[in-house]
């Protein structure tokens, strides 16, 4: 189960490292929250036979889930809100992005 929150921490760190920009930090938590809601959505809703128990049981759901299943009570919430406060910052870039684009 500490797999999971050890790659997530390994692929943050290494986008810090290699990007070095806090908006590629932020793009790289979006970026692993999808990939983790695509594959779990595959698992749940595609017969793969196999590929979905050994999905279900190595990935996490979401980034959120990591958080819910390593941590509780009070740095739960927190955690969960400095998360939203990446969406919300990612959700910005992206507008701001396309806004930029639209001129």
């Amino acid at each position: 189960m500490y797999i999971s929150a050890i790659i997530v921490v390994a692929l943050l760190l290494l986008s810090i490292f290699v990007f070095r920009k806090f908006s590629s930090f932020v793009y790289s938590i979006a970026l692993i929250d999808m990939f983790l809601r695509i594959i779990y959505y595959i698992a749940v809703h595609l017969p793969l036979g196999e590929f979905n128990g050994y999905i279900k049981t190595y990935f996490p759901e979401s980034i959120p889930a990591i958080i819910r299943a390593f941590t509780n009570d009070i740095l739960c919430e927190v955690l969960i809100w400095v998360y939203i406060a990446f969406m919300a910052i990612f959700w910005f870039y992206s507008i701001s992005y396309f806004m930029k684009k639209k001129k």
